[in-house]
């Protein structure tokens, strides 16, 4: 049995649509959307509204931790614009690209950015969206948990400790723990270009010592300092940054 996993595909439909190619099943661990290419300051909504120069800016002070500023920056651009609308109809051409582009089957959770209330509209018979919820895949059970935490980030799909924690907990027993953000593990969770700690789950961690699954597999972090480590009998990897890589992460049993 041979499944591919990515993450944190942010807009990349074309290399998504081979990222199939030679696998049993595709798992998808969120964020479809790109907002803002850190990497490439003229891709994604943000810049298409406000163009590249904003984007700069806006990139600088949020990579130097100024989020108030960042935030009165974006404020002040968006003034004259009806944001839940423009934002809505970018992220609807961008779903229409990528779930066309996922083969069968995928099975896929939310990532931070994404915005689960339209997924239904765009998910085929081909992908399942799993929140909490399991799937067997291959004889394996596949438990999967979407969205982040709170940050000062302040992306679409944060969600509480506790009911982040519900939703880890409803999965029970698991061969593959599946998430967007990492385990409470710091060297899964710093990443050395933004130079900062992303939010990692404790909950996710207590479920790696509690559950011991084979593999914990997330996302979230794109550029790690530990892309992967074990604790105890679970392997927890980072799968990758899609957008960047375009290369599946390969699991195989």
């Amino acid at each position: 049995m041979r499944v591919h996993v990515v993450s944190d595909v942010h807009g990349n439909s074309r290399d998504l649509a081979a990222a199939g190619e030679g696998a049993d099943a595709l798992v998808c661990l969120g964020d479809l959307v790109l907002f803002i290419d850190y990497a490439d300051h003229t891709r994604g909504i943000f810049p298409d509204l406000f163009g590249a120069e904003n984007t700069t800016r806006y990139v600088e002070l949020r990579t130097a931790r100024r989020f108030d500023e960042a935030r009165e920056l974006s404020a002040r651009l968006w003034a004259d614009v009806d944001k839940a609308g423009a934002v809505e109809a970018a992220v609807r051409r961008q779903y229409a690209e990528l779930f066309a582009a996922f083969p069968t089957p995928t099975y896929a959770t939310y990532g931070n950015v994404d915005l689960p209330a339209l997924w239904p509209e765009y998910a085929g018979e081909g992908t399942t969206v799993l929140d909490g919820r399991t799937a067997d895949i291959g004889g394996l059970r596949f438990g999967f948990v979407g969205g982040g935490l709170p940050s000062p980030m302040r992306t679409p799909f944060e969600v509480d400790e506790e009911t982040y924690a519900a939703k880890v907990a409803a999965l029970g027993e698991v061969d593959v723990l599946c998430s967007h953000i990492p385990p409470l593990v710091p060297e899964l969770c710093y990443d050395t270009v933004a130079r900062r700690f992303e939010r990692g789950s404790e909950a996710l961690l207590e479920a790696v010592h509690a559950v011991r699954p084979r593999y914990a597999l997330f996302g979230h972090v794109h550029q790690p300092l530990v892309r992967r480590t074990r604790i105890g009998r679970t392997e927890c990897v980072n799968v990758g940054h899609f957008n960047a890589t375009g290369r599946p992460w390969v699991l195989e049993w």
